[in-house]
């Protein structure tokens, strides 16, 4: 197997792990600063108090898109076994 072969899977694995965290970090993210910016400004300094917020949203996130996560994944290694004779072959 050639050099760029294996570098072409890698990035496109590393491409796919991107589009499949970004929602959930995103969500978290925004949750977050949303929930840092109440503190600020009520002045409430409970560091256990974005830990609930960030749990729903993640959950909601992962109700929402989870179906479209698994389908890019499943296609991503399908499209692996697919390839598979051409990569041993060459």
């Amino acid at each position: 197997m050639r050099d760029a072969l294996v570098m072409d899977i890698a990035v496109q694995t590393l491409i796919l792990a991107t589009k499949l965290a970004a929602p959930i970090l995103l969500t978290s993210l925004a949750i977050g600063f949303g929930v840092s910016v109440l503190q600020s400004v009520t002045q409430i300094q409970e560091v256990t108090l974005s830990f609930v917020p960030k749990l729903v949203g993640v959950g909601l996130v992962l109700l929402v898109s989870g179906h479209w996560m698994l389908d890019q994944t499943i296609d991503f290694t399908n499209a692996l076994f697919a390839s598979l004779p051409q990569l041993l072959a060459s």
